[in-house]
């Protein structure tokens, strides 16, 4: 009997040995990143590894050699509780985008902030078999596109600042589960969808811990929003240090940060397992400018120097013809 009990249990230990062993070979393309905060961060958490059941999956490996040299899965997109704390380098590059100097109390706000606004731990990160997401832009070449319904059969739908749906449904679609964002850009969301700031200063952390509490910020370098109508419980901060690695990796300093836009692209190659992109770049008569106003001034963002809009442009195309993402026109 005691040697029945042994051989139990050396088989149990192997079967536990081979099952971890398993999970690890799994965490493998973009779900590295999560994987390792599945490791990393006690006994709940939304980032979960899955297997991608699409015909082809950004998180398999790449025959682009382009595509691998920027590419880094080990990145993580957001800041959650466990992975707070922001190295040296990054912290010195992202306090300089826009001013800001003090480096004290940088680790302060960021708590203060998780505790006005717990870190979603249901939803975010399902499992699905094979997550498909549409990454939709603002340019003016929507207009008139009937993309509505092609946007709207994604599992996810990104949308970014002032886009609108009310009124344009047949071309841009209904649904949105996640709305990228920054102070100056901010607009109310429905229900269920996430927030996700694009911290492009530290005040920026500020205000949206004010924006979901007493209000108190309500000036930056403009007047912003004091309060925020969102669902405080699925709003995604997204880490400095993917600002830089797109700054470093894919823009490689053109410009002084990445947009919006950019930004949420990324973030959807990381995150999702096929991406379609809508809606980025000028319209049919060469006019940039957002598909729901006609603005005598489109395109003066082009002339900041902020954004190399051309230059992410041509990145946009180069993961086209990698084969890393669809683009519509």
């Amino acid at each position: 009997m005691l040697l029945r009990k042994k051989l139990w249990a050396t088989a149990a230990l192997c079967l536990v040995f081979l099952l971890w062993k398993t999970f690890q070979g799994r965490c493998t393309g973009h779900f590295a990143s999560l994987c390792s905060l599945v490791e990393s961060s006690g006994p709940v958490s939304i980032f979960k590894a899955k297997l991608c059941s699409c015909a082809s999956c950004v998180a398999d490996l790449s025959s682009s050699a382009w595509f691998n040299e920027h590419y880094d899965a080990a990145i993580n997109p957001v800041l959650t509780v466990q992975t707070q704390e922001i190295s040296p380098d990054v912290l010195q590059w992202w306090l300089k985008l826009q001013g800001s100097q003090s480096r004290t109390q940088v680790q302060g706000i960021i708590r203060h902030m998780f505790d006005i606004l717990p870190f979603p731990v249901t939803g975010a990160w399902d499992t699905v078999g094979c997550r498909t997401c549409a990454v939709v832009g603002n340019s003016g070449k929507l207009k008139g596109s009937s993309h509505g319904t092609a946007i709207d059969s994604h599992d996810w739908v990104l949308r970014m600042n002032r886009a609108q749906t009310v009124g344009f449904e047949k071309d841009v679609g209904t649904r949105t589960t996640h709305h990228f964002m920054y102070p100056e850009s901010a607009i109310n969301l429905q229900h269920g969808v996430h927030l996700v700031l694009v911290p492009f200063k530290l005040q920026d952390l500020k205000w949206v811990t004010s924006a979901f509490s007493t209000g108190e910020l309500t000036f930056t370098y403009t007047k912003v929003k004091q309060f925020i109508k969102a669902d405080r419980n699925k709003v995604l901060i997204l880490n400095p240090a993917f600002l830089k690695y797109i700054h470093d990796n894919w823009t490689q300093h053109h410009g002084k940060y990445p947009s919006t836009g950019l930004t949420a692209l990324l973030f959807a190659l990381h995150v999702c397992d096929q991406v379609s992109v809508f809606g980025f770049g000028a319209d049919s008569n060469g006019k940039w400018h957002h598909y729901w106003e006609e603005n005598r001034f489109s395109g003066a963002f082009r002339r900041t120097g902020v954004h190399d809009a051309d230059f992410e442009l041509s990145l946009i195309k180069k993961l086209v013809a990698e084969g890393q993402i669809s683009l519509y026109n």
